[in-house]
Parts: structure tokens; C-alpha cells; sequence
């Protein structure tokens, strides 16, 4: 499967492809994006009332609520788009971070176990958790948390292990 260019905060080898790759559902954005959108939004209508009634101190309070509302919005925006899960055909990534980053990464060959869960709303609205085992921890070591679609991106990981299983068994 083909996805568009290798990431800078990866490097994968010439033999291996991502198989699956995603960020977060929207909903992890949650009630501040449009919260931010509706202050923005009253910030921008106070502040056109304010030219015609001219009225600074509303045009100041209409700016503010603008620029409140833009920087929750966009705040909530970027913390959803620099979130990153990647399933290639040896290891799991997940990145998180805007300014640093945060990147765990493990080889298949150490993932004991998976599982999948949802919630009624995110079966619902079709997202779930993947949450990932590794040999020697009884803990989740990793877990892609509201996945869109989670049921493909378990079935590529269930496919990625039982072929690291299967070459591994032709040792």
C-alpha cells in the first residue's frame, strides 16, 4: 500500500513499508475546538458592531474574544495534527508533540499482545483504542487512542504480527 512520503521523524529500511498510518479521530479535539470557533467568531461580530456603533472598548473586547478563540481553536488543531500512529511492516511508531516530540516505537517481534476497544459513542461515531502488549510487561506499553476506522488498523497490525510469527517460525 502506498502512502504518501516517508515522515522526518521516522526512517524506515528499503525492505520495509507502512502498512497503516493515521492520526487521531477528530473527536480528540473535543468541545475546545468549537468553543474556540464560536468565541472567534462572537469576538469577530462584537468587534464589526463596534466599528459601526464606534465604540472602542467593545472593538477591544471583540478583538480579544477574536483572538482567545483563535488560539484555543488552534491550539486544539495542532495538538490533533502533530499526533501520529504508523504501523509498517516491522515496527509501531506513535509521535506526539508540537514544539518537541514524543516518539515510542517498538519492533513487532516484541508485541505479545493487542486489543481493540470501544466505546458505544465510538462505535457509534467509528473510532476506538488499540492498546499493544509487549513480551515481559503485563502493562500496555503502547496505545493508539482513538483511532478512526480502529477495526482496520487492528486487522493490519493482526496481519503484520502473524507474518513476523510466521517468518520467525521458518528460523
Amino acid at each position: 500500500m502506498a502512502f504518501g512520503s516517508t515522515p522526518d521523524w521516522f526512517h524506515i529500511s528499503e525492505d520495509e513499508d507502512i502498512v497503516w498510518e493515521s492520526r487521531p479521530h477528530p473527536i480528540t479535539m473535543g468541545a475546545r475546538l468549537p468553543v474556540g470557533v464560536g468565541l472567534a467568531l462572537v469576538g469577530l461580530l462584537v468587534a464589526g458592531w463596534s466599528v459601526i456603533d464606534s465604540g472602542i472598548l467593545v472593538a477591544l473586547l471583540g478583538l480579544s474574544l477574536l483572538a482567545v478563540g483563535v488560539a484555543v481553536a488552534a491550539a486544539r488543531y495542532l495538538v490533533w495534527t502533530n499526533t501520529r500512529y504508523v504501523i509498517t511492516s516491522a515496527e509501531l511508531y506513535k509521535k506526539r508533540g508540537i514544539v518537541s516530540r514524543d516518539v515510542t516505537q517498538f519492533r513487532l517481534e516484541r508485541v505479545q499482545n493487542t486489543s481493540l476497544s470501544q466505546s458505544g459513542l465510538g462505535r457509534l461515531l467509528g473510532y476506538g483504542d488499540l492498546t499493544v502488549y509487549t513480551a515481559g510487561s503485563g502493562e500496555p506499553e503502547l496505545t493508539f487512542e482513538r483511532v478512526p476506522n480502529p477495526e482496520v488498523a487492528s486487522s493490519r497490525l493482526s496481519d503484520r504480527l502473524e507474518a513476523v510469527a510466521t517468518d520467525e517460525s521458518a528460523l
